[in-house]
């Protein structure tokens, strides 16, 4: 199956730093929509970028990229315009525990 990755562009530098509680509450459902792709075999890898601009990063599978669009435009950090999404596709090459 394809993978895809996209890139979350926070709304400011420093927003982890400065995280209001309404932004805090759309993350925790960001993180509870990538838990449930995680158990339903969706997701290989998801996490923040440290320091100053904390880029998130989802690498995941989809058949091709309207549904891959779709996961994206279903997360609240996106759905809720907290952040700007970044579609690409992607070939997860080396992987480890992966035998190609």
């Amino acid at each position: 199956m394809p993978s895809w990755v996209y890139l979350l562009h926070p709304p400011r530098t420093g927003f982890v730093a400065t995280i209001t509680e309404d932004e805090a509450a759309l993350m925790h459902a960001h993180a509870d929509y990538l838990a449930a792709l995680l158990d339903q075999g969706v997701l290989v890898l998801a996490g923040p970028t440290l320091g100053e601009t904390n880029t998130g990063i989802t690498v995941f599978e989809a058949d091709d990229e309207d549904a891959a669009r779709a996961v994206m435009l279903a997360d609240p950090a996106v759905a809720g315009g907290l952040m700007t999404p970044e579609l690409r596709p992607m070939r997860v090459r080396f992987l480890r525990g992966r035998e190609d």
